[in-house]
């Protein structure tokens, strides 16, 4: 009887972190005022309700892959590596242009990327930390020496101007980074999961089939305020103290704090019960980017380096949630 053949597997880094980041904002910023009269409302209740101000959405044309890609290029850059070294680019997103081709695709060509593997994850606003636990997977499985990751929406052209729900949150950007080897723990161990028995409590409001069959107007996103409120508060801050016993640390131990950007009130009453310190930076990107749902974490975190480069080395906790209803935490060691 032959021996069955040994088959060889590849061994990857044993530790992860992301080496660089990248950013592109809508190339206007569009006020309260401008979006309070379809919806019956004004720039103090906007502001009562989410904290928003203003929120950046795409007046130029730039489609998901521009933006992304402006991103990406950055990221790269921030990293100082050459992009043939990226072995995955992963990109999450729920406003492709089209069902298919992923939009990664196109973004691992324009970056300088192909022939890495590319592919799109639909995971609303829990997509880039998704996407981050996949690359520290991808990386120490040998796959890939790094990984492009990015989170790039452009929820503009999924909103309805009437609606009282949630278009007023809304806004346009991609955030990148680059995940490869280190030599300690950068990424720690991921929580992921998702919650579909509530998965109407953001949702489109209809099918692309019967938007085809002239049965309704062209499909928008809406939510369920109220519900998606106490979901994100109550049970999101049970994942990310998950998410800190998975790293071994405690809140203490943390330079940032950054949560999806969904709401202002959701995030000051997300730190409130973390017991987040008061020398821990929160992001609050959402003041005048919006909600840009895949993109927003890593906006977010691009520009709290910017405004606090003392953070820079320290432990962040990220954790994202919505659509599905899904979510995603973990800590990562901050560029």
């Amino acid at each position: 009887m032959t021996a069955s053949p040994t088959l060889q597997q590849a061994i990857g880094a044993k530790y992860t972190r992301i080496h660089g980041l990248g950013a592109y904002r809508g190339d206007k910023l569009v006020t309260n005022d401008e979006l309070a009269g379809p919806i019956d409302s004004s720039d103090e209740w906007i502001r009562q309700r989410t904290g928003i101000v203003t929120r950046a959405r795409e007046h130029g044309g730039k489609n998901i892959v521009d933006m992304a890609t402006i991103a990406a290029n950055e990221a790269i850059a921030e990293a100082g590596i050459e992009p043939q070294r990226i072995g995955a680019v992963i990109l999450a997103t729920i406003t492709n242009m089209v069902q298919t081709p992923a939009a990664a695709t196109r973004v691992c060509e324009a970056v300088g990327a192909s022939p890495a593997a590319a592919y799109d994850i639909s995971a609303g606003c829990a997509g880039y930390c998704y996407a981050i636990a996949q690359a520290d997977a991808l990386i120490r499985a040998g796959v890939a020496e790094y990984v492009l990751v990015i989170g790039a929406e452009k929820l503009s052209d999924i909103v309805d101007p009437t609606d009282r729900s949630i278009s007023f949150l809304l806004g346009d950007g991609a955030g990148a980074a680059v995940v490869g080897p280190a030599d300690e723990p950068g990424i720690a161990e991921s929580i992921v999961g998702s919650d579909g028995g509530k998965w109407d409590a953001v949702a489109m409001n209809h099918e692309l089939q019967e938007y085809r069959r002239g049965e309704v107007e062209w499909p928008t996103l809406r939510q369920d305020g109220k519900a998606v409120f106490r979901w994100a508060v109550w049970e999101m801050a049970k994942v990310a103290r998950e998410a800190l016993d998975k790293a071994g640390i405690t809140a203490e131990d943390l330079s940032a704090f950054i949560p999806h950007q969904a709401n202002m009130r959701i995030i000051d009453e997300f730190a409130k019960q973390l017991g987040v310190p008061e020398h821990v930076v929160i992001a609050r990107d959402i003041e005048d980017t919006g909600n840009t749902s895949a993109a927003s974490i890593p906006l977010a975190t691009h520009r709290l380096l910017k405004e606090h480069p003392e953070c820079s080395g320290g432990l962040a906790l990220q954790i994202g949630f919505g659509a599905g209803l899904a979510y995603a935490a973990q800590v990562v060691r901050l560029p």
